[in-house]
């Protein structure tokens, strides 16, 4: 069988360059190892029959907010996308039963930070105010190639218009750790803490450099924008795209594990099922795989490629995560008031002093003894994922370690995860219970994945990494995957990369895989 393009991987942003590609005229296939396509973004039945739960991605703000959907956005929504946006987008708890959160609602917002601080609900404000004319230049650049001529005429612009001042703070926010760019700007610990939870999601702990970036965003973009789950599930985008894909010709091979991608004469030419069949690719060979996945397996060791190999062998994964999937009678009674029911996100991250904490157990290779939760209420804003008056919780785990030789609490014996999941996920239970009281009594149906599992269920997400490498300044813009290769090629001709892996990093933009095919096809 011959294509134009064999993209392997189904995960979305190989499905977005997939659609991009077959909506210009090219013969596509997607071949994916498992049954169910998605990647990360999967939705699935995992604790009762008619609970759905999302196994990993929940937050599809950033794919409503993308280019590919964009351009592709009347034809996805005829192949099903739906979208449940979200008033109340996040909040944090805090240890004396408090909150503060984020809603679309600026007055909303202003009132519960003024009540702490109306200096800061000014600067909250004025820093609203800022990133209405910041946005489109910062989203030009992270929608751009890296490096490229479109990104150097996104700063040109941002020149023209901003002025060099602009452009200073523009790189010293880059640059800045979170608790650095909170401190120049706010007051409140607490504030500063619901921002910074932020950074927890992209490996940055309070002091990481390179960390402000995403705080900034997700409280900006939320307050200006709101946030927007998938209707039924996550896998909404999925489902839309892959109906797409098949109308524009392509074609979608579940369960076809990849045993190689063939090179000939330097260029790869298809890759080679593990069932024995061969897809030659005419033009390109896309991989939405994990660098070391790809050049530690698929492709065969070159010595002409030495040193990319090893650069490839150092990429550095983020911190592991757990996720934990609740089936429930009701949605948490959360101590610090009945409104927390409301919101898509409720961080348990009470202090920025807990943050660098748990990163530095996690990163010394012991299982912290109070890690950060990120809690998803998705029933909570789409009840159609439930039986009537039932709810499901999504509960990811942050910053855990892929292997461990201790645990900082001294409770856990077990050395490995398959051994130490089930006390570890008590543990983040007894966590809830301080903060929502009676959760256990609340719980049908339970399905808990290590970090062990999430490799397992998706060999991208190395040691339970769902970022699919850290994002450091090191590892991030024109250094990602590989310095020199950012503009997802690879050494092999027509062998190119997308993914989490490459810029512009994780998240459900479907960013890499769009660019990619826009490059490819040149429109």
């Amino acid at each position: 069988m011959s294509y134009d393009a064999v993209v392997v991987g189904a995960g979305h942003n190989g499905l977005a360059a997939a659609v991009h590609l077959a909506a210009k005229g090219w013969k596509v296939a997607v071949v994916e190892a498992k049954g169910q396509p998605g990647g990360a973004v999967k939705t699935r039945e995992l604790t009762i029959p008619g609970f759905r739960h999302d196994v990993a991605a929940m937050n599809l703000s950033m794919f409503a907010g993308s280019a590919f959907f964009a351009e592709h956005k009347e034809a996805l929504i005829a192949h099903g996308l739906g979208f449940v946006p979200a008033a109340d987008c996040f909040a944090s708890v805090f240890r004396d039963d408090t909150f503060l959160g984020v809603s679309s609602d600026v007055e909303k917002t202003s009132a519960g930070i003024a009540a702490l601080s109306p200096e800061d609900a000014q600067s909250w404000r004025a820093m609203l105010a800022e990133f209405g004319s910041d946005a489109p230049h910062i989203f030009a650049l992270l929608g751009a190639p890296m490096p490229s001529l479109a990104a150097a005429k996104v700063v040109w612009k941002a020149w023209r218009q901003k002025g060099t001042g602009w452009i200073y703070d523009t790189l010293r926010l880059l640059f800045a750790s979170p608790r650095d760019f909170l401190d120049l700007r706010f007051r409140n610990a607490k504030l500063k803490t619901m921002m910074a939870a932020w950074g927890l999601h992209l490996d940055f702990s309070p002091d990481v450099a390179g960390g402000a970036l995403f705080p900034y965003l997700e409280s900006m973009a939320n307050q200006a924008f709101g946030m927007v789950i998938g209707k039924g599930g996550a896998d909404t985008i999925i489902t839309a795209m892959t109906g797409l894909l098949k109308e524009e010709n392509g074609e979608l091979i579940l369960n076809a594990p990849v045993d190689s991608i063939r090179i000939s004469s330097g260029r790869a030419t298809g890759v080679v099922l593990a069932d024995g069949r061969t897809l030659e690719a005419r033009k390109a060979v896309i991989a939405n795989v994990h660098p070391k996945n790809l050049f530690g397996r698929l492709v065969a060791a070159d010595p002409a490629r030495a040193d990319f190999d090893r650069k490839v062998a150092h990429f550095r994964a983020g911190p592991g995560t757990m996720m934990i999937h609740l089936a429930l009678d009701g949605l948490p009674d959360w101590r610090a008031g009945e409104e927390l029911k409301r919101f898509a996100y409720v961080h348990v991250a009470p202090d920025l002093e807990m943050m660098s904490r748990v990163y530095a157990e996690a990163a010394a290779g012991l299982l912290p003894a109070e890690p950060a939760l990120v809690v998803g209420q998705p029933t909570a804003i789409d009840p159609t994922r439930a039986p009537p008056g039932k709810h499901v919780l999504w509960v990811q785990v942050r910053v855990l370690p892929a292997h461990f030789h201790g645990d900082a609490a001294g409770e856990i014996s077990a050395r490995n995860w398959d051994e130490a999941k089930e006390a570890y996920s008590q543990r983040v239970l007894d966590m809830l219970e301080r903060y929502a009281p009676g959760l256990r009594s609340k719980v049908l149906g339970r399905a808990v994945y290590s970090p062990t599992d999430l490799e397992r269920e998706n060999p991208n997400l190395i040691g339970g990494d769902n970022l699919s490498g850290s994002h450091h300044l090191d590892q991030n813009f024109i250094f990602r995957p590989v310095a020199g290769y950012s503009r997802y090629a690879t050494p092999v001709k027509s062998l190119y990369m997308c993914g989490a892996s490459t810029w512009p990093g994780a998240g459900t933009g479907a960013g890499s895989g769009f660019m990619l095919a826009k490059m490819l096809s040149r429109s």
